[in-house]
């Protein structure tokens, strides 16, 4: 088994690919040899030591990955061997071998290549359960996307616009405006040059949103809170801002936590807003929850409403410039890495 190593918390060159034997699967498990595995930013943030739920190094992460099955545990006939299937694994992803329980696996449909699929699980089942499970998304709702470029993003555009009338509203640099537009933001908003709260009040006439997906936290949460409509829902499903360049800097840790704001439950209703939080990590225990998400996820790739926009595809060696990009900010939907 080739597979990506963090062999301690640092920069992007802390990553090596290493060899070692093959994992069989033990019984209710299956096989799979990898095509491809997903990255995400809870990865780049775990090489930099920033990811509480990661392993600790060196270690191999990622969560999902897309393959075909190749060896069957005691007690498995499904999926059988030679099929194209999914699967979201707690770590250990990106490898070319990985072994998972078969309720973590399903078949990928034929208009997928194995890039596609391995881009869908944690984008699509997070920006799914945001919308459709958490929040009240309902038609001509106003919704406002963070990061609204990147893999969850993306996803949660295209999502969106499986909703008649609803509104999106998402931050992004200026030059991916036009990717984030073909996605389906109706008003996509330089945050760099332009206050996103003035400009998300200037476009609602002062009246604000009703869903607000961030991953940024700290002082944003705050100010979304700001931008809710009453009965609206702040939905946190990341800390991106605590990532700051390559490397770990704990001053800068520090001042983002100090940013968090305070929320009581008297003060929620007081203002008729709500706070929730979604990370899809710690949904393990749920597989029914996660295998129907995902399912439902597949219908809509196969009625045509959802198709993943591939960012760019990195070999195992080149993993290092894939965290990069994602590090930077650079990329438009999801970076993928390949055996």
């Amino acid at each position: 088994m080739r597979a990506i190593w963090i062999t301690k918390s640092g920069g992007p060159e802390v990553l090596q690919v290493r060899t070692s034997p093959d994992p069989e699967p033990g019984p209710g498990q299956v096989r799979l040899r990898v095509k491809a595995a997903g990255l995400n930013f809870a990865e780049v943030m775990a090489r930099q030591g920033l990811y509480p739920d990661a392993p600790k190094p060196p270690c191999i992460v990622g969560y999902e990955a897309s393959g075909v099955v190749d060896a069957l545990g005691d007690g498995v006939t499904e999926p059988p061997v030679g099929t194209r299937v999914v699967a979201m694994s707690r770590f250990g992803a990106h490898a070319d071998t990985l072994v998972v329980p078969t309720d973590l696996v399903m078949p990928i449909p034929d208009s997928l290549s194995f890039e596609e699929a391995a881009a869908i699980p944690v984008n699509y089942i997070t920006a799914y359960h945001m919308l459709f499970r958490v929040a009240p998304t309902r038609p001509k709702a106003k919704v406002l996307i963070h990061m609204a470029a990147g893999g969850v993003g993306i996803a949660a555009l295209q999502l969106c616009r499986t909703v008649p009338g609803l509104v999106t509203f998402g931050t992004a640099s200026a030059s991916k405006h036009d990717a984030i537009r073909a996605e389906g933001c109706q008003h996509p908003i330089d945050y760099r040059n332009v206050d996103y709260v003035e400009e998300v009040r200037r476009l609602t006439d002062g009246k604000g949103v009703d869903i607000i997906l961030d991953a940024l936290g700290g002082k944003d949460w705050k100010k979304g809170m700001s931008l809710l409509r009453p009965g609206g829902l702040l939905v946190a499903f990341g800390f991106a801002n605590m990532a700051s360049g390559p490397k770990r800097r704990l001053l800068h840790v520090a001042r983002q936590a100090t940013g968090i704001p305070f929320f009581t439950p008297l003060s929620l209703m007081n203002d008729n807003r709500g706070v929730a939080g979604v990370n899809v990590g710690h949904m393990w225990n749920e597989l029914d929850l996660l295998h129907e998400e995902l399912a439902a996820i597949l219908d809509l790739v196969r009625e045509g409403h959802v198709k993943p926009h591939i960012a760019a595809v990195f070999p195992f060696e080149q993993a290092a410039d894939a965290h990069r990009l994602i590090e930077e900010r650079k990329n438009i939907g999801k970076v993928i890495l390949v055996p």
